[in-house]
């Protein structure tokens, strides 16, 4: 990957985080209401608009794909996907387990993405060939059985209403320890050693597509539920490469 592509996402992770930081845990913090009953906040919409803007100005013929503020030019060879905050509701509710998500697509697939927690300061970028947080190499557990298998997702009652539940519970009871330490940063903990399995039942591009190149270049398994492509996918199963067929194979049993 470029390296100015990289140095370009450490620049849109660091003036985000300054966006976002002050919004974090405030008591006057004013929450709206999507269309789609999800919240927002104009952390979330500060956050975005200034990483739009350097896009814009250093990469103009790129397009965008962000979540407050639609596309632009989204057929273009490079696109940069981007959700200001990943785990909004955690956010208000001042949990730190929220994120900035980004993606570089090329030709539309993802060859570079990034989970960036601000409060904790731990930035992890992957190129599908490795993954770093702070610029130290990190890497998926060796763990090789469920039954010492970390498995987290973000929702547990969001599982029955988009996928088999029965699948689901049968996977939980087969793993050592189940926590919904979710949204983006359970993908973080995945690819750096932390948890071994991470699901999402349903998934928008813009949650998904950033932790796409961060889950490979750990050296872990990313595809949809159901085990078809991830990148075309609306829901994501992420696991070590050893537990990742046993995750499939429980998950879609009659």
């Amino acid at each position: 990957m470029r390296e100015e592509f990289i140095n370009f996402v450490r620049q849109l992770a660091a003036e985000s985080a300054e966006v976002i930081k002050p919004y974090f845990a405030a008591f006057n913090l004013e929450v709206e209401l999507k269309e789609d009953e999800t919240p927002v906040t104009a952390a979330d919409r500060g956050a975005e608009e200034v990483m739009r803007h350097l896009i814009r100005k250093e990469f103009p013929n790129h397009g965008i794909i962000g979540e407050e503020f639609g596309d632009e030019n989204a057929n273009a060879e490079f696109v940069w996907v981007l959700d200001p905050i990943d785990g909004t509701k955690s956010f208000t509710s001042g949990c730190p387990l929220f994120g900035t998500l980004i993606c570089l697509l090329h030709e539309g697939q993802p060859v570079l993405g990034a989970i960036n927690q601000p409060i904790l300061e731990r930035l992890c970028i992957g190129d599908n060939e490795q993954t770093t947080i702070n610029g130290h190499p990190v890497h998926v557990p060796e763990t090789d059985t469920l039954s010492e298998a970390i498995l987290l997702t973000t929702d547990i009652l969001s599982i029955g209403k988009y996928q088999n539940r029965t699948g689901f519970d049968n996977l939980l009871h087969s793993a050592k320890m189940f926590r919904t330490w979710g949204d983006c940063y359970g993908y973080l903990l995945l690819a750096s050693g932390g948890a071994d399995i991470m699901l999402d039942p349903i998934v928008n591009p813009w949650d998904v597509l950033p932790v796409i190149p961060v889950v490979r270049g750990a050296g872990g398994v990313v595809t949809a539920w159901d085990g078809s492509d991830v990148v075309q996918g609306d829901s994501c199963v992420a696991a070590t490469p050893n537990l990742h067929p046993h995750v499939l194979e429980i998950l879609n049993a009659n």
